[in-house]
């Protein structure tokens, strides 16, 4: 499946430090952007809404791989996701702390996973 211009849109965006007024996107903006991110899905822990996707490798090597990866561009973003790594399996959340939801930074840094999974999966 090839990526939607939207996506590749997302995915050459930069994070930005979220303003002391910026809010968490509602539903209604949600939608849209995660449309853009076929695979990921929208899902609440304690109450906090989260983008989640897992990811599925051949071995426990290649999900080290891709997790170091995702570290490294979460560091470059200065945007961090929780990730769970397993022999062959990666699962990553990304949600913004500072307004306790959803904001530009998760779909941003969801869409940048994607693009370095498709360089690391084989």
């Amino acid at each position: 499946m090839s990526k939607s211009n939207q996506a590749e849109q997302l995915e050459r965006q930069q994070c930005q430090a979220c303003q002391g007024d910026a809010q968490p996107y509602t539903l209604e903006q949600i939608e849209p952007q995660l449309a853009q991110l076929p695979d990921w899905q929208l899902v609440e822990v304690e109450a906090v809404p989260r983008l989640f996707r897992g990811y599925r490798f051949k071995n426990f090597i290649k999900a080290l791989e891709f997790t170091n990866r995702v570290g490294v561009m979460a560091e470059q973003q200065g945007h961090h996701p929780d990730l769970l790594t397993r022999w062959g399996a990666v699962e990553v959340s990304w949600w913004s702390h500072s307004v306790n939801g959803l904001h530009s930074n998760d779909f941003i840094c969801a869409a940048k996973t994607e693009q370095l999974y498709s360089e690391t999966a084989d």
